[in-house]
């Protein structure tokens, strides 16, 4: 294949769920060889966040996933930096970062060297945070229920 166009999308990827599927499914139908950056646990860290699922397991779930050709550790939030290992295209994004003063300028950096930034639809009701809230909250009161149990028997 002559001149493959490269995308690049990067993630957290952390309890897969279907806007990640999404995002990757219409990254791919949009260029030859789709390059997908797994945020490691320290960036998550960074981020004042924790993953439930460690990088080395997220990695391979997404290595995996058909749309994606090539998994690389993002190990920073320099996109440019990822643009000048990897040399791709066009760069995916979820549109929560739309006319944001640092997208701007960062959409403004890659025109300058032929990137196109691509947005796609934010999945508003499903993220990994409000799964993890979730499974947090059903656990709780999991507890509660048992305690509530437990003193039923007891009497």
């Amino acid at each position: 294949m002559d001149n493959p166009t490269i995308g690049y999308t990067t993630g957290v990827f952390d309890l897969f769920h279907i806007g990640h599927l999404n995002i990757l499914r219409n990254a791919k139908s949009m260029c030859d060889h789709l390059i997908v950056g797994v945020s490691t646990d320290e960036l998550v860290k960074y981020k004042h966040k924790t993953a439930v699922i460690p990088y080395n397991e997220r990695a391979e779930i997404i290595r995996a996933i058909k749309y994606v050709d090539t998994v690389v550790a993002q190990e920073d939030m320099d996109k440019f930096e990822a643009w000048r290992k990897l040399k791709f295209d066009i760069m995916f994004v979820g549109d929560d970062w739309y006319n944001i003063k640092k997208w701007e300028k960062i959409e403004a950096t890659f025109k300058k060297v032929g990137v196109k930034i691509i947005y796609f639809p934010y999945t508003k009701k499903v993220s990994s945070t409000m799964r993890n809230n979730l499974l947090n909250k059903k656990k709780k009161d999991n507890k509660k229920g048992k305690s509530n149990l437990e003193r039923k028997v007891k009497i």
